[in-house]
């Protein structure tokens, strides 16, 4: 290798460094960076590249120490719940309740045609007859389902403005909303609504007669988690993993904010709901967890560069409370790029987690456009756009030498002939639209496995 390779190589490498550490005021519990898909662009020629903005939440915090939780358990009581459902959900309840402390709180709604607060808000050292209250909930009646979160979000409210607690409803139903607000929009704003008081609705979609873009679109637009349980028996398994993430949160009220300079343009995130101004973009996210990492991609075009130059192409920072102290904390991080006509550096200098990020993002946004254009009766258009986005993501895997991107690549092509050739059928559709949800909010691994 020659010399001014290996310098460019350990330019890159130190840049990165900066980047990722530097302005962690606290490496034990979050870590601010930015990365991209290349350290070095090709010179002389108007690029696109992906900014990476991640945050990484080294470890949970102690369970001494953790925040108490206000939760609400919003389950489906309707009569298509009768038999081995409700008695799972019952169950499931009961292993949420035995899982808090006694300075948690909990309230428990039931929903059929008419929502009924079962339990109260209250604390859980404190509660009588909680889990007879939850053993007595039996199927009937209709889907309230909107009604059924307003009331759980009421009963979070009561204790909202304990600023220690992690405010979360998790919503289990199995059924079409049929009373009430019922389009995927109408629960998109309550979700959204929610958002900006502190609360996170997390759904749990069961069986094969609920509404995924209902319940995947009131979960994304209030920072919570999805899941699409096939099988009631998971249901417990479900609700432990859920309330692993509830008891692991380390941060709140999360603001990044990035800043793009002259030439270099941002166009679009990938996967997230972000805002693009000109040369700014902005992101929130609700909260962060311990042992995880949340991240936000964003593609850009940069204009031509000479060869051997070198410039910034994007500043943030991101403020967030610090869940444990309850101080605000503002980090910051800026990343540079270098500029060569020598191709073998540009393919060296690639970042293959960032590509792989950015694949898997890329195909859970297609997964989503594939089932709009199928529910249109054009599920060529769908299997085609599926085999696009494959066709370019083995580009870049066979280019970069990037192992993970061309598995990706290759598990997503029978995709796009199986949709050609049968559509999604309803168990697809709904493993589709909960699979791309829980990729692009980045949802722990280890939830849903």
């Amino acid at each position: 290798m020659k010399i001014s390779h290996l310098v460019s190589h350990l330019a890159i490498a130190l840049a990165g460094a900066v980047s990722l550490f530097a302005n962690a005021s606290d490496p034990e519990t979050v870590r601010f960076g930015l990365d991209i898909d290349r350290g070095v662009l090709p010179a002389e020629s108007t690029e696109r590249a992906v900014i990476k903005i991640g945050l990484d939440c080294l470890r949970p915090p102690r369970r001494e120490s953790r925040l108490p939780v206000n939760l609400a358990l919003v389950i489906d009581r309707s009569g298509s719940m009768g038999g081995d459902k409700i008695a799972k959900a019952r169950e499931a309840a009961l292993v949420a309740v035995r899982s808090l402390a006694p300075d948690d709180i909990i309230s428990i709604i039931a929903f059929d045609t008419e929502v009924e607060t079962i339990v109260p808000a209250q604390r859980v050292g404190r509660a009588r007859g909680l889990e007879a209250a939850i053993c007595g909930i039996e199927a009937r009646g209709n889907t309230a389902l909107h009604g059924g979160v307003s009331c759980g979000a009421a009963e979070l409210r009561k204790h909202i403005e304990d600023n220690r607690c992690v405010n979360r409803v998790i919503l289990l139903s199995d059924g079409l909303a049929n009373v009430g607000p019922s389009s995927p929009e109408e629960l998109g704003r309550l979700g959204h609504s929610l958002m900006k008081e502190g609360i996170s609705v997390t759904t749990i979609g069961l069986g094969l007669g609920y509404n995924e873009d209902l319940m995947a679109r009131l979960a994304q637009r209030s920072d919570g988690n999805t899941y699409f349980v096939e099988n009631s028996s998971d249901l417990p398994r479900i609700f432990a993993a859920e309330l692993g993430d509830v008891l692991s949160v380390v941060a709140r009220r999360v603001i990044i904010e990035i800043e793009f300079p002259e030439g270099v343009r941002p166009l679009a995130f990938v996967g997230r709901e972000g805002l693009i101004r000109g040369q700014h973009a902005e992101l929130t996210l609700s909260q962060l967890y311990g042992g995880q990492e949340k991240f936000a991609l964003i593609e850009v075009e940069v204009s031509p560069s000479e060869a051997g130059s070198e410039r910034e192409i994007a500043r943030a920072n991101v403020s967030y409370e610090d869940a444990l102290n309850r101080r605000t904390t503002t980090l910051t991080a800026q990343r540079k790029v270098q500029f060569s006509s020598d191709r073998k550096l540009v393919i060296t200098s690639a970042d293959h987690r960032v590509q792989a990020d950015y694949a898997v993002n890329l195909l859970a946004v297609a997964k989503d456009q594939a089932i709009e254009l199928v529910d249109k009766g054009r599920k060529e258009e769908a299997a085609g756009l599926l085999r696009q986005r494959t066709d370019e993501l083995k580009k870049i895997g066979d280019v970069y030498n990037n192992a993970t991107v061309q598995s990706f690549a290759a598990a997503a092509a029978p995709e796009a002939e199986r949709i050609k050739r049968d559509g999604l059928d309803n168990a697809r559709r709904k493993s589709y639209r909960a699979e791309s949800q829980q990729v692009m909010t980045q949802q722990n691994s280890s939830s849903t496995r």
